[in-house]
C-alpha cells in the first residue's frame, strides 16, 4: 500500500511548503536555533550518563555538611537594627 510512498519531489514539495509558512528569512534563525537545543540536550544527556556512571562506580559515602550558621544569630527582621550612612538606625516610628 505504500509502496515509494515518499519520492525525492515529495521532499521538495515539502521543503517549498516549509519555505512558503516560515519565510526566507527565519529559516537561518530557526536552524540554528535548533542546533544550539540539540547540542544542550546532548551535553546534558552526557553529563546524566556521566553522573550515573560515576554515582555506580563510587561507594556511598556520608553527605557533606551544610553551611554553619549560629544558633543565637537573629533572624527575625523586627529585631535586626541598621544603622544608615548618616548614622542613624533604619528603624521607623
Amino acid at each position: 500500500m505504500f509502496r515509494n510512498a515518499l519520492e525525492p519531489w515529495h521532499l521538495l514539495i515539502l521543503v517549498a511548503v516549509v519555505i512558503m509558512i516560515f519565510g526566507s528569512k527565519k529559516l537561518p534563525d530557526t536552524a540554528r536555533a535548533l542546533g544550539r537545543s540539540m547540542r544542550i540536550l546532548k551535553s546534558e544527556t552526557r553529563a546524566m550518563k556521566d553522573d550515573g556512571a560515576l554515582d555506580e562506580a563510587r561507594p556511598e559515602a556520608a553527605p557533606a555538611p551544610g553551611p554553619r550558621t549560629a544558633p543565637d544569630a537573629p533572624t527575625d527582621a523586627a529585631t535586626t537594627r541598621t544603622t544608615l550612612t548618616d548614622g542613624t538606625s533604619g528603624d521607623r516610628d
